[in-house]
């Protein structure tokens, strides 16, 4: 079942303004089902296909004279000469707009392509699993249009649209967005589960050792157990080290493995509030909570509410499904961290663009003690941003401060 995805109207617009478009994003996360539903007339190659792969592997400059646009290229990180070649045919003919669309599961091959090869000549897309509102045919937030702008009244966002209900926000937090999972357990309960375990497995098995063939496996999925310990939290390398009895540098190429595969997110410090001193240490955490939930043992949302982790994987969903939202949108200049002081004053998400400076706080209760609020405001007077946002389980849009507006995450 094809459900439609947030960042079609972006492609389809890019599509008019670069010769070629790159989709990335982790596997199974519908990138070839999207590009063949939007673009259903262009010839669809996918380089895992070992037929497709030899017919454009065994003469690129031959099979792009013959098709020269209105072409998809599946996983284009299986053939990484391909972004040269295919420079030189772009610049064959610069003016001609909308004639490439490429996909990629692995960032480090298909990012080092793009950026050598390929600057100025593609515009890349970062596709995600599910958003909430997606899995229910829900159309987009406004609640982005509106963080992108500059001149916001707090009053404008009293107008936001419920996306989804409370059980269904709950249900995408327990069970993560990868498409296949949610879709066939509606009819197949035990395939989620089974589905889960496998995609670790390919993850591990396919891509991992494809991509890092010197790797250590046995490590690896140790240190991939061990994340689910850690996921939200500021990341201590050290004690990671002692715990798998490896070094700290180790550690690092693991994260930083995972974090370019799309399967966990290393969310830097935010340093440039000047009057206060700030924790350095990443902050880090699995993208698709499923994944967490699954190392975790967690089967229920009865379980996930009284888990200890329970607010750190909350506050880790309403990040990545705020990122998943304003990267759906023709916004620039993004960027996101997190802000600790060394007096423990601390906010989960801050986001900067062209608009200026946005906190986030996030809390998973659904009712709000004034002294929580206390990082907030410090924030917000330190560095005289316009307004924050609270997120957390409440019922309504309510303005809890002059330059503070509490958004459920119902409204995401």
């Amino acid at each position: 079942m094809f459900k439609k995805r947030h960042i079609q109207a972006k492609i389809t617009h890019l599509l008019k303004l670069f010769p070629a478009i790159a989709v990335i994003g982790p596997r199974q996360c519908g990138k070839s089902t999207l590009v063949r539903q939007l673009l259903p007339d262009w010839r669809y190659y996918d380089l895992e296909n070992p037929s497709d792969y030899q017919l454009i592997a065994n003469d690129p400059a031959a099979f792009f004279h013959l098709h020269p646009g209105e072409v998809i290229i599946d996983e284009a990180q299986q053939y990484p000469a391909l972004f040269k070649v295919l420079r030189g045919i772009i610049d064959e003919d610069r003016q001609t707009r909308g004639r490439f669309l490429l996909t990629g599961s692995s960032s480090p091959t298909i990012v080092k392509g793009i950026t050598e090869s390929l600057a100025g000549r593609i515009a890349t897309v970062e596709m995600s699993p599910f958003k909430q509102g997606e899995l229910y045919d829900r159309p987009l937030s406004p609640l982005y249009d509106l963080i992108s702008r500059a001149d916001i009244e707090l009053e404008n966002f009293y107008d936001l649209p419920l996306i989804v209900a409370p059980a269904e926000s709950i249900n995408c937090w327990l069970k993560g967005g990868f498409p296949e999972p949610l879709i066939e357990s509606e009819n197949y309960p035990e395939f989620y589960e089974l589905w889960q375990e496998n995609y670790i497995a390919d993850y591990i098995n396919r891509d991992i050792r494809a991509l890092f063939p010197r790797l250590n496996i046995h490590n690896f999925k140790r240190f991939l157990t061990l994340l689910a310990q850690f996921s939200g939290h500021q990341l201590n390398m050290s004690d990671m080290a002692r715990a798998l009895e490896i070094t700290v540098p180790t550690v690092k190429d693991y994260l930083n493995i995972i974090h370019q595969t799309f399967l966990w997110r290393n969310l830097p410090p935010h340093t440039k509030n000047m009057l206060k001193k700030v924790q350095k240490a990443n902050k880090g955490f699995f993208r698709d909570q499923g994944i967490l939930h699954y190392y975790l043992k967690i089967p229920h949302p009865d379980n996930l509410l009284l888990h200890p982790a329970a607010g750190f994987s909350f506050a880790s969903f309403v990040i990545e499904e705020i990122i998943r939202g304003l990267q759906s949108t023709l916004t620039t200049q993004l960027e996101f961290s997190y802000y600790r002081t060394i007096d423990k004053s601390e906010i989960d998400l801050i986001i900067e663009g062209s608009f200026g400076v946005l906190p986030v706080e996030i809390k998973l209760s659904s009712s709000i003690k004034r002294q929580s609020l206390r990082s907030l405001k410090n924030f917000i007077s330190d560095t005289n941003c316009p307004y924050g946002i609270l997120i957390n389980r409440g019922q309504r849009i309510e303005r809890l401060t002059d330059r503070i507006i509490q958004i459920p995450v119902q409204y995401l």
